[in-house]
């Protein structure tokens, strides 16, 4: 028997007084329109609950664009660029890595080690990094340094990607 069986015997066996109501949404609620986005890194916080119609982000299990009134999830993210669609226009910002936690009253939390607007990168800084990272990785360095080596490429050649 695996562990969510015996979860859900131990929740059936509560009094009926102690369980919580499981939340449902139907079609006669009134649906927000915006997200409510938190994105936070170590060192700022870049937004704070505030309005956006619509985040996209690179989850590990691929591309994802969310509205109001997304399922509730946690999403892991992988290197790459997170766009926030205002009102007046977007904005893209290229996070290393981090996750992303939507709730279901339409409130999105991100939390990132690191993060920056993506014109801040130049597109001939990125290409000397890689030619670097490349040297390390195919190099008689140590194992740790090869390991970190095609971690910064992967990291670095999504990057470019995006920068033009």
């Amino acid at each position: 028997m695996n562990s969510f069986r015996f979860a859900r015997a131990a929740l059936r066996a509560r009094p009926a007084a102690m369980r919580v109501p499981v939340q449902r949404r139907t079609y006669a609620e009134a649906v927000p329109d915006k997200i409510k986005l938190s994105l936070t890194l170590p060192h700022q916080a870049i937004y704070r609950g505030h309005d956006v119609v619509q985040v996209n982000i690179p989850a590990e299990t691929g591309e994802m664009g969310v509205l109001a009134n997304h399922v509730p999830s946690i999403e892991q993210l992988k290197p790459g660029l997170v766009e926030v669609v205002e009102e007046g226009g977007a904005k893209q910002f290229f996070l290393s890595g981090g996750f992303a936690t939507i709730q279901p009253d339409s409130t999105m939390s991100i939390n990132a080690p690191e993060g920056y607007p993506l014109e801040d990168f130049s597109a001939d800084a990125i290409r000397a990094q890689i030619a670097e990272a490349q040297k390390v990785a195919n190099g008689s360095g140590s194992e740790q340094d090869i390991a970190e080596a095609k971690i910064e490429l992967e990291v670095l050649e999504t990057l470019a990607a995006h920068v033009k």
